[in-house]
């Protein structure tokens, strides 16, 4: 079967990834960072968090990822110990450390988050994550959290620029396989359309 993350884009699709799918959100402070887990860029996932941290983007921040092949810690343990190491109170990064996918990052923390802060406390969200997997972040999140209004952040080590992405084999393969589960995965219910308005994101 063919593999069709290995295909080269139209012009037309590589218009379409970057709008609908590598969205720029603006940013303004939130009430919650969602880091979700990775053993990918892990340095670029803290960093991006120290980052936005310090700039008081963030009042609570939540880590989200379970054990994965070749460590015997968690995502959110390895992460969480980098973002304490670089600054960041230990006391206001929850932990969540099941989630082996997108889905269960959002399903196995909203407990989490309500415990420890309440749900209905918290109006806005940054989403923290890879590139390639863009909006799908916040659309996971409003599948199951529709409430509250999403930001995302996107981070990779990629050399190439964001724009560009396409001109990268291993870049391009990342993007189009994360492209092409949109749509089944809308359908399947795993996800929701996010942003909802586009052109009325971050009006009050």
């Amino acid at each position: 079967m063919e593999d069709r993350s290995l295909r080269i884009p139209s012009d037309e699709e590589i218009g379409a990834i970057n709008a609908r799918h590598l969205v720029e959100t603006p940013l303004r402070p939130a009430d919650l960072l969602f880091v979700f887990g990775t053993r990918v860029d892990v340095a670029e996932r803290v960093e991006a968090a120290v980052r936005l941290w310090r700039a008081g983007l963030a009042r609570w921040a939540i880590v989200s990822g379970g054990v994965t092949a070749g460590d015997h810690r968690t995502e959110c343990a390895v992460i969480k110990a980098a973002m304490v190491a670089h600054g960041l109170p230990a006391e206001r990064i929850l932990e969540e450390h099941r989630a082996q996918n997108t889905g269960e990052n959002v399903i196995f923390s909203l407990p989490v988050i309500d415990a420890a802060l309440g749900l209905a406390r918290i109006r806005s969200v940054i989403c923290l994550g890879n590139t390639w997997t863009a909006r799908r972040y916040p659309m996971t999140l409003q599948r199951h959290w529709p409430e509250v209004e999403k930001m995302l952040v996107m981070v990779d080590s990629f050399a190439t620029p964001r724009a560009l992405w396409h001109t990268d084999p291993e870049f391009r393969r990342r993007i189009l396989s994360e492209w092409d589960k949109i749509e089944p995965y809308k359908a399947k219910g795993f996800i929701a359309e996010w942003p909802v308005d586009q052109s009325n994101f971050g009006s009050d």
